[in-house]
């Protein structure tokens, strides 16, 4: 049975859909009501409020705590400075992605490293014979995402942080409604928003202050599949679905370095030795297999290929995970691994690994799509990602 996240006893009140998912062991929302999009549209027009507490969590402390991350992650943690978070991965010795996730730096010796899997065992085996101090605090500690345009405005209205001065990627400690808390402006909508962190038993009073201000600003409970969505228009991936981890899997093909899955951005090569370096030195130097790119459906062939059947086109309203061929010509050069028709944009949207010859931006390809029982196949063109990036996210 999955166990309840510090917040349950306000989301399963208010979880008149009884659709509910496994996340990392616990009972997440899938939507609230009948229908998820007016939680998507909380999420791009107003604020939207999701419980994130199964991330798993964990203080890392101590003198040598900057020296072990900086050996498990491909960024070099010891240059982030207090106060600043980051978005990292961290790689196994042949360079194949074990996992990602954030690191915030809340003082001199004091990281934060937030997890889609469980990875203590992994930080204690690193970090024997060091000066460190691991607590999982997967439990103990409860999170909010409050994400959208007005996020800003329900946090200034029920707490006392310097929202002004808290820049993209941040962390500042304020009190909520008396509760004492954490707030990072971090998000996995892509969009303005905020992640607040705070101690499992302040859980419900946190809860009940940010409902309460949020009222006046349009806020709405979200579940899981609105964040879909919005997380695929910011091309964000998903763990077990855009890659695996690879202690998971079987076959080498299966598995990715950070460079095939966007993640190249995250590494920094030129530094004391961490795992997965001489691997990735070699990708850098005879060129990546394999890279993740945005696909735009062209509309026109897609109802076309409706009409041919005497049909009305038809999309999923909520966002799909099952993986489908690309191809280019008769060859197929990857896979599309997320998609979702882009309320805002108007778009069917995919994010896609394609062979690296095939990844140009504007090239023009072929997504697999069934219609009536037969597999047939629609244009689809490779654009730049993020498909939705509001200057709102980032702006001070």
């Amino acid at each position: 049975m999955p166990l309840h996240t510090p917040f349950h006893e306000r989301t399963a009140a208010l979880c008149t859909s009884y659709q509910w998912k496994d996340w990392a062991g616990h009972a997440a929302v899938c939507r609230y009501a009948h229908s998820h999009e007016p939680e998507y549209y909380a999420f791009r027009q107003s604020a939207g409020l999701i419980d994130v507490s199964p991330l798993y969590k964990y203080e890392v402390r101590g003198p040598d705590a900057a020296r072990l991350l900086a050996r498990m992650m491909v960024r070099d943690i010891a240059k982030l400075r207090i106060g600043r978070v980051t978005y990292c991965c961290w790689c196994d010795d042949h360079g194949k992605v074990i996992d990602d996730g954030t690191v915030t730096r809340l003082d001199e010796d004091w990281y934060r490293v937030t997890a889609a899997e469980p990875t203590l065992h992994w930080l204690q085996r690193l970090g024997r014979g060091m000066q460190v101090r691991i607590e999982d605090a997967s439990a103990s500690l409860a999170a909010l995402a409050l994400q959208g345009p007005n996020a800003r405005a329900v946090l200034a209205a029920c707490s006392d942080a310097d929202l002004d001065g808290l820049r993209f990627f941040r962390v500042t400690t304020a009190k909520l409604d008396g509760v004492d808390v954490w707030i990072t402006r971090t998000g996995y909508t892509g969009d303005l928003g905020y992640e607040i962190w705070t101690q499992s038993e302040n859980a419900l009073r946190m809860w009940d202050a940010l409902v309460a201000a949020g009222t006046a600003f349009g806020l709405r409970p979200c579940g899981l599949d609105a964040l879909d969505m919005t997380r695929i228009e910011a091309g964000f991936v998903l763990a077990g679905v855009d890659y695996f981890s690879a202690p998971r899997v079987v076959l080498e093909s299966r598995k990715s370095t950070p460079n095939e899955i966007g993640l190249g951005w995250t590494i920094d090569l030129e530094r004391d030795p961490f795992i997965g370096q001489d691997a990735l030195r070699r990708e850098k130097k005879y060129g990546s297999a394999w890279q993740l790119v945005g696909l735009e459906v062209d509309w026109a062939t897609l109802e076309a290929l409706y009409d041919s059947y005497g049909l009305p086109t038809y999309l999923p309203a909520e966002a799909c995970r099952s993986a489908l061929p690309v191809y280019r010509g008769r060859r197929q050069v990857g896979q599309a691994t997320s998609h979702t028709w882009s309320p805002l944009l108007k778009k069917q949207l995919s994010l896609a690994t394609v062979r690296l010859e095939d990844a140009a931006l504007g090239n023009e390809l072929q997504i697999e799509h069934t219609v009536e029982f037969e597999r047939r196949t629609t244009k689809a063109m490779i654009v730049p990602m993020p498909f939705f990036n509001p200057t709102r996210k980032r702006k001070p």
